[in-house]
């Protein structure tokens, strides 16, 4: 007998569900709490959100450049204002006064440089910082090399080239703090590898923020290990099969909204009390991303491997920050980090899940703060409110 078309959908619903839990970086087979509230409700609570939540709503001057393979990133930069400190000094000093630092973020999978918008925020107009795209992501175009059906999946490796352009076309010259969440972190990894001499002659300052260096196939995702391990064998063949039907999976994953709001939560954050606007922010970026993206970029986790790279930023200050109930990249990672840089300053933050950043905005945007008085991006003593 024909499967109905409500049949089809409420199965590419769970499907999509499942990649919701991907797009939070997890894997399938967690338990939700059963809703209470009625739907139309939710719905109606999801769309006040929507409209009213202040967050994501910052921009900069744009910018644009084209990567290796011809995908088109978007970036964003944010100037000193004139009455900032650092301005300040370079009309005293004038031609003397160098470059002045540029903050530059990554941000992670399934997110967009929205991500970091409490450190946004915060550091507007006192230091110069870029914000971009990755590839696929927010405002950048899709990967090139990752189109049609014989498309490439992403590397790491690729990313970390993606970010040099960036920083050839936003920051071109004077120091750089560079700061990555995840696979924004992954990202900044690849770039130390492969540019070890812009590591040397630029960069100052590194922040690491929820990410890891390699072995992510050990992570368990605070699920059973059989049960991970089964998953890990057949999820990259039922990525790609998803992908060939993004668009029946992507109704599916709107029919499922509140299944998959639950699971964005669960592996985003670990307070109980997050504010309601910040977690249908983060489930507003996870869910614009289409499964297309999320099968490309999956497979390049598992071959993630970038211990060796650590060692650029060996003489560097570093800060390695990590939420302590991080289920996507456990802090243990972030510790692994820290141990073969002995000089960063290690910072897991209590209550803290994966968006550590969005969760706890002022614990990281101090500890950024501190980094950036280090690295000379700012006076010693500078603080920043995060609004």
């Amino acid at each position: 007998m024909a499967e109905s078309s409500g049949s089809s959908w409420r199965r590419a619903g769970f499907a999509g569900a499942a990649i919701g839990v991907l797009a939070a970086g997890a894997a399938a087979g967690v338990a939700v709490e059963r809703l209470t509230v009625g739907r139309s409700v939710r719905q109606k609570a999801r769309l006040a959100l929507d409209a009213t939540g202040p967050y994501g709503d910052l921009r900069g001057t744009p910018g644009r450049v084209v990567a290796d393979d011809g995908t088109v990133l978007h970036y964003e930069v944010d100037e000193v204002e004139a009455d900032a400190p650092a301005a300040r000094r370079r009309r005293l000093f004038g031609r003397r006064e160098p470059a002045p630092v540029t903050v530059v973020f990554s941000h992670g999978y399934c997110l967009n440089q929205d991500s970091w918008h409490f450190q946004r925020a915060a550091l507007r107009g006192l230091v110069r910082t870029v914000h971009w795209d990755q590839r696929s992501h927010g405002r950048s175009g899709h990967g090139v090399s990752q189109a049609g059906p014989d498309g490439a999946p992403v590397s790491i490796d690729l990313l970390g080239r993606d970010l040099k352009a960036v920083l050839d076309a936003a920051a071109p010259e004077g120091p750089l703090v560079l700061v990555g969440h995840s696979m924004g972190g992954m990202t900044v990894m690849a770039l130390a590898e492969q540019y070890p001499e812009l590591i040397r002659d630029r960069v100052v300052g590194v922040a690491l923020v929820g990410t890891s260096a390699g072995k992510l196939g050990e992570v368990t995702y605070g699920l059973p290990l059989a049960g991970v391990n089964a998953v890990r064998r057949v999820l990259p063949g039922v990525l790609r099969a998803l992908g060939s039907q993004a668009e029946l999976v992507e109704r599916g994953r709107r029919a499922t909204a509140d299944l998959f709001a639950g699971l964005i939560k669960k592996y985003s954050f670990a307070s109980k009390d997050v504010d309601p606007a910040v977690a249908r922010f983060a489930e507003r970026m996870i869910e614009s991303t289409p499964i297309d993206v999320v099968a490309a970029f999956y497979p390049a986790f598992a071959e993630h491997d970038k211990a060796a790279a650590l060692a650029a930023f060996g003489e560097l200050p570093v800060l390695a920050l990590a939420g302590d109930n991080d289920l996507v990249t456990p802090s243990s990672h972030t510790e692994a980090i820290a141990a073969l840089l002995p000089d960063a300053e290690l910072v897991i933050v209590p209550d803290a899940g994966h968006l550590v950043m969005l969760e706890h905005p002022e614990a990281v945007t101090d500890r950024l703060a501190d980094l950036l008085a280090r690295a000379g991006a700012v006076p010693a003593g500078e603080s920043f409110r995060t609004r």
